[in-house]
């Protein structure tokens, strides 16, 4: 099927069968597209709606992102994951409000900032500016290697450069923000990872995967690893308040930039820290183990819950760490397994049975 067909019978299909009442395709800019594409970044769409309108209500602009505390961004991403997305997102904020609060007109601009790949730059232009510009997010990976039976795992260079030939050789000179919503959604809607809806797909018939009987097997997945699995201690250090005390994290790295409880390789390093900082508790009481699996390993963690016998040492280091009361669990930005953990033991019935 020529380039031109295929584009014809995607926009024929989109005109008609397309999304167009997604939050982020209301009131067009390159800021709320740039956030949306951040956002939808290994995270589905029914997940991204509601966190993309509370960020849009609390940072309207590109401005407004930029003169906010890096707390406040990590606040309101919470819950969502892979943090480092908000961290830069809030740097190339930085940078765009002090160029005017104008977006770079070119891919190659806009990829040397912090965070946005030649897909995402693609999808800023060609939605929010109209150019015809190639992408290649997953959606699209998956219908190109379908359509042209492209074997291989997407995340292979070899692989990557031949589907963004193929993305450029398809992507139209007009309608391309059109296109490049149809093709998402073709990957979002019909030609999903499970099965896909060759029956009402509008260029299956044209599909070498379908014709080869491939659509399971294409495209192909990353090559399967072990997950190797790491253990740490989590304390839950509560003073006669009912309040227990946070940790800014480092600013890179797994949570960079959040409040997480203190962790430790074991028990003994635990009570070594506690010594060291004259926190004097009484018998630490371990809890249950729980785990929470990252992209590339699992962490299985072990709450232990200390209370403090001498509460003139409940003093804060200035950013770096806070006492936390139960009533303000929304107010600081929290990885979702250490918020899940507070809800989950810290309630009124948890202190009525252990406190």
């Amino acid at each position: 099927m020529p380039p031109e067909q295929f584009q014809q019978q995607l926009l024929a299909w989109f005109d008609i069968h397309g999304r167009k009442d997604l939050p982020w395709q209301q009131d067009i800019t390159p800021y709320r597209v740039w956030v949306s594409e951040i956002m939808l970044q290994q995270t589905q769409v029914a997940s991204v709606i509601g966190y993309f309108q509370r960020f849009m209500a609390r940072f309207p602009t590109v401005q407004s992102l930029a003169e906010t505390e890096l707390d406040e961004v990590l606040r309101h991403w919470a819950g969502l994951g892979y943090y480092a997305r908000a961290r830069n997102l809030h740097k190339t904020a930085q940078r765009i409000a002090a160029n005017q609060g104008q977006f770079p007109q070119t891919a190659e601009d806009l990829s040397a900032l912090p965070g946005i790949g030649r897909s995402t730059a693609g999808a800023i232009l060609s939605i929010a500016c109209g150019q015809s510009q190639p992408i290649l997010d997953g959606n699209v990976k998956r219908v190109l290697a379908r359509f042209h039976a492209v074997h291989g795992w997407p995340g292979d260079s070899k692989v990557a450069t031949q589907l963004w030939a193929l993305s450029g050789q398809y992507t139209p000179g007009q309608r391309t923000g059109d296109y490049t919503q149809a093709m998402m959604d073709l990957g979002a809607t019909l030609c999903t990872r499970g099965k896909p809806r060759c029956d009402i797909c509008p260029v299956a018939e044209s599909c070498q995967a379908k014709q080869l009987n491939l659509t399971s097997q294409l495209p192909e997945p990353k090559p399967r690893k072990t997950l190797p699995v790491k253990q740490l201690y989590f304390l839950l250090l509560q003073d006669n308040r009912l309040q227990i005390l946070l940790e800014r994290r480092p600013p890179t790295g797994i949570w960079g930039g959040l409040w997480s409880l203190p962790e430790f390789a074991d028990l003994r390093e635990l009570l070594h820290w506690c010594v060291q900082r004259d926190y004097r508790i009484g018998p630490p009481q371990t809890l249950p183990s729980q785990r929470h699996t990252f992209s590339h390993y699992h962490l299985d963690y072990i709450p232990v819950l200390a209370k403090l016998e001498n509460p003139i040492n409940n003093v804060m280091e200035a950013g770096r760490t806070v006492w936390y009361k139960t009533g303000e669990i929304d107010s600081l930005g929290l990885p979702a397994p250490i918020k899940r953990l507070l809800q989950q033991y810290y309630t009124e019935d948890y202190y009525d049975e252990n406190g």
